[in-house]
């Protein structure tokens, strides 16, 4: 496998076992570096404080589920593009995450997250 495919491996197994399976501490364990740079201004920087953040999150959310559209990946970042919905009812949010790899494990992160409205002005899914 090369490094590109690998590096796409590597996020979506994280983002399933974090995002779906809500297993916090495998997550991490398995898929996330000693140091972990993060951008969404609503989580603390850090892994302990990634870990805090997301047990409490399930905790609240326990049905929460991440569908994950469509993956890019140019060199050691990569893209998804995802349906975050706090449980089956829920719109949900599009979501743009992009991961920064290195030595295999991520080491930062970015994030867009936009509502879905319950109407939309054409035909097409934000999708």
């Amino acid at each position: 496998m090369n490094q590109v495919e690998e590096n796409k491996r590597i996020v979506v197994a994280f983002l399933d076992t974090v995002f779906n399976r809500h297993q916090v501490d495998e997550g991490i364990d398995n898929y996330m570096g000693s140091t972990y740079i993060q951008h969404n201004p609503g989580v603390e920087n850090g892994v302990e404080a990634f870990r805090a953040f997301f047990h409490a999150f399930f905790a609240n959310m326990p049905e929460s589920t991440f569908d994950i559209k469509r993956v890019f990946c140019e060199g050691n970042y990569v893209t998804v593009h995802a349906h975050w919905k706090e449980n089956a009812d829920d719109r949900g949010q599009a979501v743009m995450d992009i991961f920064r790899v290195e030595k295999g494990k991520i080491v930062e992160h970015w994030d867009v997250m936009q509502p879905i409205p319950e109407k939309l002005a054409h035909n097409n899914t934000m999708f």
